[in-house]
């Protein structure tokens, strides 16, 4: 499926060297205050070519909006936005027009459709993830006006773990750093692969933060099930930890549990969600990303064919996709959280009434 979320839905659109990628935004409620700035602003940070770190194909990511806005507030109707292509280097990848590329979705987009845009993956490629980013900052406008913030960062690259989450310090890194004290640590571990000829995994920390209790549809749709669902669908994410996640499974339930006072919960190993639904507490979930699978060494493989043969990649990519896919996360857990409130709003009658009877 190419679409996401049920009352506040995206569709997007576009291949990595196509012309254009681009989304289509259903459900957004009228009379939003439209900030293109800030839109931008979240695809400048996503954006590739701004640092030794990141991939060198440099795009400008400029968003153009052709509908769902008059005079700077969304109508209600579809939100159509397009980003063009415009620093393709296609002649890269003709030496792999028959040869799957380990890691990489070639081997399976084939088997499943017979056919394959090997122009830097198609539609598989992360370039279509600027879309996502796109239609998670008009999410952000709308979280803001209810006092909901959504805040990532790298807390982890090669193994180098931050002990300290600091999200604005985050913001002043070149890669997303959450911890000053492990950054140069990290971008040393990134560059020594780069110079390797290699890659590293890494993960990202989402924090959202002002979210009401309730959100959240059992059984089926439950919130940390979609989050997980959203995160699991970027590039590369190969994990998803809501809370303590995996620390939940060394603990007793005296240690893991959250106690409650009438002041709020006394800890948060939840990570803010319970039985599926948001309890108030701030939702924090880890998020990790596999080494990018575009490396330089030689490696083995089998063609189109079935031949087996040995190959040497070319083209630009990230040493590290973790930096980049944080700003991604972010931009689903907006989504996410956007569908929510507005799933929740028939949760209750109360609800209804103050709506239609007011």
């Amino acid at each position: 499926m190419n679409s996401f979320g049920q009352k506040f839905k995206i569709s997007t659109f576009g291949e990595s060297h196509g012309v254009a990628i681009g989304c289509l935004l259903d459900g957004v409620p009228a009379g939003l205050e439209i900030n293109e700035e800030f839109i931008q602003s979240e695809l400048d940070r996503r954006k590739p070519g701004k640092s030794e770190f990141e991939t060198a194909r440099k795009e400008d990511d400029k968003v153009e909006i052709l509908s769902g806005i008059f005079e700077g507030k969304s109508t209600g109707t579809p939100i159509a936005m397009i980003i063009h292509n415009t620093n393709q280097k296609s002649k890269d990848y003709s030496n792999i027009k028959d040869i799957f590329r380990p890691g990489h979705a070639d081997f399976t987009y084939f088997h499943k459709y017979g056919l394959r845009d090997y122009r830097g993956g198609g539609r598989s490629s992360a370039r279509e993830t600027a879309a996502r980013v796109a239609g998670g900052a008009v999410a952000k406008l709308m979280l803001k006006e209810l006092g909901i913030e959504v805040q990532s960062g790298i807390c982890e690259v090669d193994g180098i773990k931050s002990l300290e989450f600091d999200y604005e310090a985050a913001k002043k890194s070149i890669i997303y750093a959450l911890d000053a004290t492990k950054e140069e640590a990290q971008k040393e571990a990134i560059l020594r692969a780069k110079g390797e000829h290699d890659s590293v995994g890494g993960a990202a920390r989402v924090l959202i933060k002002g979210a009401p209790v309730g959100l959240g549809q059992p059984l089926y749709y439950k919130l940390d099930a979609i989050l997980a669902d959203a995160m699991m669908g970027i590039n590369a994410v190969k994990a998803v930890e809501i809370g303590d996640g995996i620390l939940s499974a060394t603990l007793r339930g005296s240690i893991n549990n959250d106690a409650i006072r009438a002041d709020g919960f006394v800890t948060n190993h939840s990570g803010g969600i319970l039985g599926g639904i948001s309890n108030g507490e701030d939702i924090v979930m880890n998020v990790y990303f596999k080494p990018t699978p575009s490396i330089f060494k030689e490696q083995q493989t089998l063609t189109s064919q079935d031949e087996e043969v040995n190959f040497s990649l070319k083209g630009r990519h990230d040493p590290c996709v973790a930096i980049r896919g944080t700003i991604v996360c972010e931009a689903m857990a907006a989504l996410v959280i956007a569908d929510m409130l507005l799933l929740n709003m028939g949760s209750e009658m109360n609800g209804l009434l103050n709506y239609y009877k007011k």
